[in-house]
């Protein structure tokens, strides 16, 4: 790409511009200056108004134009970059924060569920006590009764 190409810069939306009018102005004003409108014909003057008298001074000029222009736009670029920077460190903050606040939820509804299944452990375990017991009792009722039988049945043989 030669100096007198003009350079495209393709930025992705922003959603809050660091840049005042006045700033974009001046870029805008300081990369257009690194370039001559026309061939230069001796005594002509540049966009910027400095006087480019001989194709050596011309040279020297684009040449100092083109580090400060490499300066300026390593700037743009760095801004840019921390910018971009920033944006995905604020987007992942806000992830990593939704997804907190998601688990945060889904660990109450755990705590809620194992309290209830807990609650109902212990019923089911005092139900299941209770039952034993009565089990048990209802055996030894039925081993009364087979023994009372068992007594009733005797004194009726021996006659």
């Amino acid at each position: 790409m030669s100096c007198e190409e003009p350079v495209h810069f393709h930025f992705p939306p922003v959603l809050e511009d660091p840049f005042t009018c006045s700033d974009l102005h001046d870029l805008v004003s300081l990369i257009q200056s690194g370039f001559p409108t026309h061939a230069n014909s001796g005594s002509e003057t540049t966009r910027n108004g400095m006087p480019s008298n001989s194709t050596s001074g011309s040279e020297t000029n684009r040449s100092v134009y083109s580090v400060e222009e490499r300066k300026r736009r390593r700037m743009i670029s760095n801004r840019d970059s921390a910018r971009r920077s920033r944006l995905r460190k604020k987007k992942q903050l806000e992830e990593l924060t939704n997804q907190m606040n998601q688990l945060k939820l889904e660990n109450t509804e755990l705590k809620n569920q194992l309290c209830l299944v807990s609650h109902q452990y212990r019923a089911v375990q005092m139900d299941s006590t209770r039952l034993m017991a009565e089990s048990i009792d209802l055996r030894q009722k039925l081993a009364n009764l087979n023994q009372i039988l068992v007594n009733m049945q005797l004194p009726s043989s021996l006659h």
